[in-house]
């Protein structure tokens, strides 16, 4: 469980980016928030989701995205597609890319004094700790996106404890 004296406390923003915000950070952005309320912590942080790519703008998840999580209970119905702004790098404390493409990109855009913020999202992984990216199911099956929720999944169990140790 989450400790986090909520006396005291000042929202975590959080950001999940991938290139075009419709299958990896969407689902990433539903799994962390249904986290944070199974955990009655969900007023403690502001979480959202970003493109590093302009692609989707406007535009619902990947429907492949959304019937997979919504199986496992997730909602992804209300996220629209929006690529990352420059304020973002402001605005953010954590700012989880999906895969060391979108690594790099938020980097080369990132004001030099907020690129500590930058991280890749699998670092929290435990169960698969020799993967380092969250591979991008656009191309695949649906069993492409049941993996890749399952690896988000757990990838948010290990970023949970690493902000609850903080």
């Amino acid at each position: 469980m989450l400790k986090i004296d909520l006396e005291n406390h000042k929202e975590i923003c959080v950001l999940f980016v991938c290139m075009g915000n419709i299958c990896r950070s969407p689902t990433a952005e539903a799994v962390f928030k249904y986290k944070a309320k199974i955990a009655g912590l969900e007023e403690m942080f502001h979480v959202d989701s970003a493109g590093t790519h302009n692609f989707h703008i406007g535009k619902s998840p990947d429907k492949r995205a959304v019937k997979v999580a919504d199986r496992r209970g997730y909602n992804m119905q209300e996220l629209r597609a929006r690529q990352i702004h420059l304020s973002d790098f402001k605005k953010f404390q954590y700012i989880l890319a999906m895969d060391n493409h979108n690594l790099t990109v938020l980097n080369q855009h990132c004001p030099s004094e907020q690129c500590h913020k930058i991280q890749l999202l699998m670092q929290y992984s435990g169960e698969f700790s020799g993967k380092k990216e969250v591979p991008d199911p656009y191309f695949g099956s649906y069993q492409n996106f049941e993996k890749v929720l399952t690896i988000i999944e757990e990838s948010m169990d290990g970023f949970l404890k690493h902000i609850q140790r903080k």
